[in-house]
């Protein structure tokens, strides 16, 4: 007999997506289609130490500049991190309508997943103090760019957002626990419109990093992106929805790289497993419901036959699966928010016609952190 108490659907009535595969649902759905993205996708148009990237695949979004979408009015220090979120807020907050800029800007807010916030930009700011002669010559406005949570900062600032304001970093699930704490804090009446979602950047740091882990195949590309969702907390009569999210349930299952030698943790595996169930049933969703999973962990060796076994091991089987990491790349605390977008964007151009379908999406990590998010498309 279950005892998890049913969670409210949260409306989502916009969203934001830049990714290598391009702006908005309509690109990303292309994307998934073809099975790649435009050739342009390669490095990012870095200047001076930071065009040296590792000999691995990268997928940026093509020639991307934040003052072409925002105007030229402070931009000039904004990091490239900072501005794929912005972009991505600006085109989900359109998307909702004009009156989704904040008529209660108070009961409005932002919870971001980024884990590090840009790492080009303290890279920068490092070797700007080690080499310089003079240090207190370094630009201040670089400063504003080193903490976690600038970019969750600048999208309330730019859109006058004055309610709640969160950066979550939690791994690669870290866009999963973005929306558990979004839920968290409606239902705690914190809030009345959240935007929720991720953003990671790719720079030559980033890339090193993932080609030394050793967690990612070979072949593997690293891309980036951000993806941005307005929810509200009820539905308002006569706004357009484009689906509703169900129940999150998020976790920490200990560490795999102690556990490598004897395989990895089976721990991880039941704990994906059970956090698929306790979400289903507070949806009140049944395991044969589940029409399609958006996986994450595509790309990373061992972690994508285990979520894919504790989605068996919950459903009984696998259902259609979409694998936007193999189109854009390992978008690391970002991925969540763009599994999100992919589903949506596959659901949006290839409409079902047999009532609302129910997806899911997972994520899991090699730090121990597994989630689940449920979701009904809107017909």
């Amino acid at each position: 007999m279950t005892t998890a108490a049913p969670v409210q659907p949260l409306p989502v009535v916009g969203a934001g997506v830049v990714s290598s595969a391009g702006y908005g649902l309509a690109s990303l759905a292309g994307a998934l289609d073809r099975g790649s993205v435009p050739q342009e996708a390669g490095e990012p148009d870095a200047a001076g130490r930071d065009a040296a990237y590792p000999p691995r695949p990268v997928r940026s979004v093509p020639g991307f500049r934040a003052a072409d979408h925002l105007g030229r009015k402070g931009t000039k220090i904004l990091d490239r991190l900072a501005g794929l979120s912005l972009v991505a807020c600006k085109q989900a907050l359109e998307e909702a309508g004009p009156t989704s800029a904040g008529t209660e800007p108070a009961r409005t807010g932002v919870v971001l997943a980024t884990n590090t916030g840009s790492i080009a930009g303290y890279s920068d700011l490092l070797y700007d103090t080690l080499t310089l002669e003079k240090p207190y010559l370094i630009n201040p406005g670089k400063f504003a760019g080193s903490v976690m949570n600038c970019s969750a900062g600048q999208m309330a600032i730019r859109h006058g957002l004055k309610g709640l304001n969160a950066t979550v970093a939690g791994g690669r699930s870290a866009s999963l626990y973005a929306f558990r704490h979004a839920r968290l804090a409606m239902a705690a009446g914190r809030a009345e419109k959240l935007l929720v979602g991720g953003a990671e950047e790719l720079s030559a740091p980033v890339a090193w990093a993932w080609h030394h882990a050793g967690t990612l195949r070979e072949a593997a590309p690293v891309g980036e992106g951000s993806a941005v969702f307005v929810v509200r907390a009820e539905e308002t009569p006569g706004e357009p929805v484009l689906a509703e999210l169900l129940a999150c349930e998020v976790g920490f299952h200990g560490w795999t790289g102690a556990a490598r030698r004897a395989g990895l943790h089976r721990g991880l595996t039941n704990g994906l497993a059970d956090a698929i169930t306790r979400a289903l049933e507070r949806s009140q969703v049944a395991a044969e419901d589940v029409a399609a999973v958006s996986l994450g962990a595509g790309d990373h060796i061992g972690l994508d036959r285990l979520e894919e076994r504790a989605v068996r091991l919950a459903l009984g089987r696998l259902p259609e699966p979409v694998r936007v990491t193999e189109v854009l790349g390992e978008t690391y605390s970002a991925g969540g928010a763009l599994q999100l977008a992919a589903l949506l964007a596959r659901w949006k151009s290839a409409p079902g016609g047999k009532g609302p379908r129910v997806g899911l999406i997972t994520s899991v990590g090699h730090d121990g952190n597994a989630g689940a998010l449920v979701v009904r498309e809107r017909v």
